[in-house]
């Protein structure tokens, strides 16, 4: 629902962006012709259509970048899977580390059981030779000899035991100090381990940080580049809107030249064949205070002549009335300003001379039935800063 509303706000922003490119437009004060309506078309689909080429360069600029990021997420993902098997590795050669120091503690506590077994075996040979010796024991053993060869024998003997247990002895001791270095190295090795694993656990938090930071940033590129795609949808509705308008347009002033044409051409009256209703002048210098009211004198006795030529042509309704509110044909009735400027009569002095001077059929425009600011294309008469045709 957010992401929705999100993107309805994007699109709108872009629609009114596109639109104000074109500068602020003021309320015309003149009846604003079909040529001037055709060409503001023209201008603001051009306008519409570079929002929208704007729009789709910032739209592959977005998929540039997300295809880098899925490119550097898919490398960090394979870090990561290879990290985590790192990891697992390790775990794993501690776990059989433990289990060989186990073991080898084990053999450590056996080896010194076994040597302090035969530590005590030699003891107790020891005591039962000096004991044996004190009551006839190993001595009365070598003198009890029957012969000088038994003697040596008997020697022998004793001398072998003491020596196979002084043997055994060191062997135990060597056996045992052989275990405990093998302990100490293995428990070295495990703290080794210990440290790996800790980088190893370092290392895959600090990647699966990067992957889902970079997972974030594809997502948030993956909405502007939805919101783009939308806007560039909207933008191009507005274009095949506005074309659609072009083609009424173009066809609306087709049929304006072909009207102004006739109109020249048009059977005309006289001003004396015209009578004039009561209000008349009020609402002619009214008009021209809406239309000229800024221009000089000359220019509100044009806007003057062109609705009464109008009024005496007989392609437009024939009187000022009909004239002046004739559909679509000056703006101040449609914005309104014509109805204020009425209810409070703000005509000046000059505008009802103009007004009078119109009526009596004083025109310094000839027929022209047409007025206008000027623009490109447009030929005319130029009286301030209107062009008449």
């Amino acid at each position: 629902m957010k992401a929705a509303l999100k993107r309805s706000i994007t699109i709108l922003v872009a629609i009114a962006v596109s639109l104000s490119f074109a500068g602020s437009v003021s309320l015309p004060s003149h009846a604003e012709s079909t040529l001037e309506k055709l060409q503001k078309a023209k201008k603001e689909k051009e306008k519409t259509e570079e929002a929208k080429d704007n729009t789709q360069d910032r739209k592959e600029s977005l998929q540039i970048t997300k295809n880098s990021l899925l490119g550097q997420l898919s490398t960090l993902n394979d870090n990561l899977a290879q990290v985590s098997t790192n990891l697992e590795s390790i775990e794993a050669d501690i776990v059989n580390k433990e289990t060989e120091i186990a073991q080898t503690k084990e053999a450590l506590a056996q080896a010194i059981l076994t040597e302090e077994t035969q530590y005590e075996n030699m003891k107790h040979h020891i005591r039962v030779m000096y004991e044996r010796d004190m009551n006839g024991g190993y001595l009365e053993l070598l003198l009890s000899a029957e012969s000088f060869s038994d003697f040596l024998n008997r020697g022998d003997y004793i001398e072998r035991l003491n020596e196979y247990d002084k043997k055994m002895l060191e062997e135990f001791e060597q056996s045992r100090k052989d275990v405990e270095v093998t302990q100490a190295l293995l428990e070295t090795e495990l703290e080794a381990l210990n440290v790996l694993r800790q980088e190893a656990e370092q290392e895959k938090s600090r990647v699966s940080s990067l992957v889902n930071q970079t997972s974030a940033s594809v997502a948030n590129y993956s909405d502007q580049i939805a919101d783009a795609e939308e806007t560039i949808d909207a933008l191009e509705s507005m274009i095949d809107e506005q074309e659609q308008d072009i083609v009424a347009l173009q066809k609306k002033y087709e049929e304006e030249l072909a009207m102004s044409r006739l109109a020249a051409k048009s059977k005309w009256r006289d001003i004396s064949e015209v009578t004039f209703e009561e209000g008349d002048r009020k609402l002619l210098a009214n008009l021209i205070y809406c239309e000229a009211g800024g221009e000089p004198y000359v220019g509100q006795v044009a806007v003057g002549a062109v609705v009464i030529n109008r009024v005496l042509s007989s392609r437009y309704p024939n009187t000022v009335v009909g004239v002046i509110y004739q559909n679509k044909q000056f703006s101040p009735v449609g914005s309104g300003r014509l109805a204020l400027a009425l209810a409070n009569d703000t005509a000046t002095s000059s505008c009802y001379q103009a007004a009078d001077e119109a009526m009596r059929g004083v025109t310094n425009v000839g027929q022209c039935v047409y007025f206008r600011t000027p623009i490109p294309g447009l030929t005319g008469l130029r009286i301030g800063g209107h062009i008449f045709y």
